[in-house]
């Protein structure tokens, strides 16, 4: 048990030093914002952009969900006004 223990003590201290270390080396604000764009660049190759059949799809299916959505709320907005109209 005592080794265990004195393991677990170790690695702690070795994660702790590690830590300190990677906090302690600092890039400059120039090269972070390389590194960003960088990363920004590589991400956008993995990317999977879409058809333009499927784009037209989409763009499709979101309009009509709009629009479907903007008349349901029209008509509760016309039932509601209607009824406040009677109870006044």
């Amino acid at each position: 048990m005592t080794k265990k223990k004195e393991i677990k003590k170790d690695t702690l201290k070795e994660e702790k030093k590690s830590s300190k270390k990677k906090h302690q080396k600092k890039e400059s604000i120039i090269s972070r914002i390389g590194n960003f764009f960088a990363g920004v660049k590589t991400e956008f190759k993995r990317v999977k952009w879409p058809s333009k059949k499927e784009m037209i799809k989409y763009s499709a299916a979101t309009i009509i969900f709009v629009i479907v959505c903007s008349l349901f709320f029209y008509l509760i907005d016309v039932i509601i006004a209607a009824l406040h109209a009677i109870g006044s």
